[in-house]
């Protein structure tokens, strides 16, 4: 099977490219076998229409949570809010975002999925510091667009597939809370290269008990100090888990919020955690520079 994993950014140019890692699956092995950068969103449009069949683990937020889009009061299905989102532009979806949270209670503006709570992974409102909201705008309406099965969410094609990752569930299982990257020169530093060649090391040792994959990848992949090359295979490593248990929802309950959508990874759901390992705490949030906090996220 033919895996993608594809690091993704809300406005790529030729030093922040999207990222995207091709692998293939045989049996129990996953082997990288290209990387390309993408400084545009045309080639990542070009891509998801390439013929299938594939399967891709993308590290954007796919959906917005239940709690937001009800109380704003947009369509309650996954395809007609994320078509409403996009009709509003840019700008007005932030004008959108932001006129939300104006006259909420701190502790009750910006809100996380399930899936966020379980991964510690920050709301799809945020729009700054790592602004996952943008993420989602530029995102989901081209899968939407074209036409890929979202398993849980979407009926496309079905030999094109795409499943929402997030590497920081990785991270956090292999490397702790160690910082492993950071897209400012300035602030890069051997402790995070060395973090990420830990991490890569840890993945290929780990991954077979925790994944049920044997990863083949070079070294070169920790060169990157922003880790965009190290995270799409992270992403691909998701991917090709959920391909393994397509027969089995693709590893994740049938009781799935499909309005909010769900990350990729074993470990984020209790009922089907190996024995031994444990969850994100719900306190637990991974920044952008790889480094998990105790700091409580609002939620609501």
């Amino acid at each position: 099977m033919n895996i993608l994993g594809i690091d993704f950014t809300s406005r790529p140019f030729r030093r922040k490219p999207i990222t995207c890692i091709h692998c293939t699956l045989q049996d129990d092995a996953l082997r990288m076998q290209s990387l390309e950068e993408w400084p545009d969103y045309e080639s990542f449009e070009v891509a998801l229409a390439k013929p299938g069949p594939w399967i891709a683990g993308i590290d954007f937020p796919f959906g917005q949570a239940r709690r937001f889009i009800e109380t704003i009061g947009w369509p309650t299905t996954w395809a007609a809010y994320v078509n409403h989102a996009s009709n509003l532009g840019r700008t007005g979806f932030r004008e959108a975002l932001n006129g939300y949270k104006e006259h909420r209670i701190a502790g009750d503006k910006e809100h996380r999925r399930a899936t966020d709570k379980a991964a510690g992974s920050i709301s799809p409102q945020k729009l700054y510091g790592v602004p996952v909201g943008l993420m989602f705008f530029e995102g989901a309406p081209r899968l939407l667009a074209s036409g890929v099965t979202i398993p849980h969410q979407y009926d496309g094609d079905p030999q094109r597939i795409a499943v929402e990752a997030y590497p920081g569930v990785l991270a956090r299982q292999f490397i702790g809370r160690r910082s492993y990257k950071n897209d400012t020169r300035k602030k890069q530093t051997a402790d995070q290269h060395e973090a990420r060649r830990d991490l890569l090391q840890a993945l290929r040792e780990e991954a077979p008990r925790r994944y049920g994959l044997d990863i083949d990848a070079p070294d070169d992949l920790c060169e990157d100090p922003g880790a965009d090359h190290l995270d799409a295979l992270l992403c691909a490593v998701q991917a090709a888990w959920a391909w393994r248990q397509r027969d089995d929802h693709f590893g994740v309950s049938e009781t799935v919020d499909r309005l909010e959508g769900w990350i990729a990874d074993p470990h984020l759901s209790v009922s089907r955690r190996p024995r031994g390992q444990h969850p994100l705490r719900p306190d637990d949030v991974i920044d952008h520079t790889g480094t998990i906090s105790g700091k409580v996220v609002a939620n609501g």
